[in-house]
């Protein structure tokens, strides 16, 4: 069963048929060589199941509240803001594009919408400043990574209701691990800006500019800590947290900077609508597969094949990182989480690793995929955005992904840094 289950997938994905019906199909394969009647009889059941979660209802609000935000224009204020405290440091216009990354991060949630929006203002700004374009894009794309890790995040709420972990406990424990990205990266930054004498802008820090930018950017600031603050506060659900984002970035488009007509608030629905069709098929038909694996036992058989090779705690985390790097090059996020959160956390729970502390591993992990080759969705937009080439990319990405990978690590063997702020909120033990 196991062979028909993995030459299904493959076939299917190597003649281009979309993710989700790959997923299906795959399973629907499954169930008709066990020729069993009451299991194709219950098919649909739990498709239907999957999707019909209250949970869930947060990724499309999440996604429609980023895709109003960036429409109002926020993301300009954003980077004027963050021009004041980092332009001044080598390589000021890199450096400021990894700070609105991580500011960003906190109203989209996406690594994708992250290199999209920020893709297209600083990509060209950075490269009329004297940047090289495929360092500009490696910056943009690399930067990226942080907005699935730093709350809210969309792979959270996902990873959240599909595992039945604390979304808001999962919210608390991405903050150090995203900025722990963010500060390696920059420090990275500065170091090639040095080596090939990116520019630095030389305005000072002054109160009025401060005031200034801060005034401007205090609407879009404000997002955040509106989620933030009630979901970790117990005022409100993650659920409840996206509905007020959306009406929040409502108000701001409608009413504060009325730049946000009808006619753009339909076409934002309508994109939503189809993004989170796909969205859907993909969360439903992964929900079946995932109950053939269960039927099969396909998480016994991978736990006993990963502890034939070793029995020592470190190095079975480190295989289990390393198999979700290894699937997370070659599928896209969503599909790989729901795929592999099954088999693979409750291993890691039997190794005694907190279910807080594995979902986090597992969101960073399948977030640096993002951007390896050879089928990280930020490295394609990117390449588009910045108009390069694949290996052109790659060549400058590279020692981002190294920085993130060593974060990585430190993620996996250091877990007061992912449980810190859980703890400290109550969230963990």
């Amino acid at each position: 069963m196991i062979s028909l289950i993995l030459t299904s997938f493959f076939i299917l994905m190597l003649i281009g048929m979309p993710i989700g019906f790959v997923l299906g199909l795959t399973a629907v394969f499954g169930f008709l060589k066990m020729d069993d009647p009451v299991f194709m009889t219950m098919l649909s059941q739990r498709f239907f199941s999957a999707m019909n979660s209250y949970v869930y209802l947060a990724l499309p609000l999440f996604l429609l509240a980023g895709d109003i935000m960036n429409k109002a224009g926020l993301t300009e204020r954003i980077v004027g803001f963050s021009n004041v405290f980092f332009g001044r440091l080598k390589g000021g216009l890199a450096q400021v594009n990894i700070a609105t990354s991580i500011i960003f991060g906190g109203i989209s949630g996406s690594a994708v919408a992250d290199t999209a929006a920020l893709g297209s203002i600083f990509i060209p700004s950075m490269t009329k400043e004297g940047y090289d374009t495929d360092f500009s894009v490696a910056v943009t794309a690399a930067s990226s990574v942080i907005a699935p890790i730093i709350p809210p995040s969309i792979i959270m709420v996902l990873y959240g209701g599909l595992m039945g972990v604390s979304i808001a406990g999962l919210f608390a424990a991405g903050i150090v691990p995203g900025l722990l990205i963010g500060i390696g990266m920059m420090i990275l930054t500065r170091f090639i800006s040095k080596k090939r004498n990116y520019p630095q802008h030389q305005e000072k820090i002054t109160f009025n500019r401060v005031k200034t930018e801060t005034s401007k950017a205090l609407w879009a600031l404000f997002m955040p800590v509106i989620i933030l603050g009630g979901i970790l506060g117990g005022i409100f659900t993650p659920t409840e947290a996206a509905a007020v984002a959306v009406g929040y970035a409502l108000f701001l488009g409608f009413v504060v900077y009325r730049n946000v007509s009808l006619k753009d608030f339909y076409w934002l629905l309508f994109r939503n609508s189809v993004m989170m069709g796909v969205i859907i098929l993909i969360l439903s038909a992964a929900a079946v597969l995932a109950w053939l694996f269960a039927i099969e036992q396909l998480p016994q058989a991978v736990a006993e094949l990963l502890t034939s090779i070793t029995d020592n705690r470190y190095l079975l985390l480190f295989l289990i990182n390393f198999l979700m790097l290894i699937v997370g090059m070659f599928m896209d996020i969503l599909s790989s989480l729901i795929i592999l959160g099954p088999i693979l956390a409750p291993m890691a729970i039997n190794l005694g690793v907190d279910p807080l502390h594995f979902g986090i591993m597992m969101c960073v992990n399948l977030s640096i995929a993002m951007i390896t080759p050879p089928v990280g969705g930020c490295l394609f937009i990117g390449m588009v955005v910045g108009k390069i080439s694949f290996g052109e990319m790659v060549r400058a990405i590279w020692p981002y992904i190294i920085v993130e990978l060593a974060v990585l690590l430190m993620v996996i063997y250091i877990p007061d840094i992912t449980m810190v702020v859980p703890k400290l909120l109550g969230f963990a033990g």
